[in-house]
């Protein structure tokens, strides 16, 4: 059974404010994937659930049976072990998804860890903030990802 660990993690610079996520994902000790992305706009929170919901789609992509994730995000923790309701509207489809995504694995242990733990998926969100303001004397971007428009194609 493939199992992979995934370390997430949400920053934003305000609350709500520009954001970014981190994903770190190892296999048998052995990083695998790293995600480092701006989402916009967002709240800490808000964050938080989508840098979850990322590892959850990479690590589905990369064919894992049984993840391991460890967050340093009480909030959603709680909130998907059942102890805690999902009261922001706003929360509501980010939860839905996450529900619907972790039902896709054969086994799921999640766990909370101190953000001393998730230092690294923490240093990827906060990169994320910084490419989201890296930009060219021109205005366009001066990073762009593989799979997207390149910026020069934007006109």
């Amino acid at each position: 059974m493939k199992v992979l660990e995934i370390f997430s993690d949400g920053a934003c610079s305000g609350n709500p404010g520009p954001a970014g996520i981190g994903v770190l994902i190892r296999e048998n000790g052995r990083v695998v994937r790293e995600v480092s992305e701006p989402i916009g706009e967002a709240t800490n929170n808000i964050a938080e659930y989508c840098a979850f919901i990322r590892g959850l789609k990479e690590a589905q992509a990369l064919g894992a049976e049984h993840v391991q994730l460890r967050t340093d995000s009480q909030l959603i923790y709680f909130q998907l072990k059942g102890d805690y309701k999902v009261k922001h509207q706003n929360m509501k489809p980010l939860y839905a998804e996450a529900m619907r995504l972790l039902k896709g694995f054969k086994k799921v242990e999640c766990k909370v860890v101190p953000r001393e733990e998730n230092s690294e998926a923490d240093r990827l969100a906060t990169t994320a903030l910084k490419k989201d303001k890296e930009v060219s004397h021109d205005g366009r971007p001066d990073v762009f990802f593989i799979g997207e428009e390149s910026p020069s194609s934007r006109g």
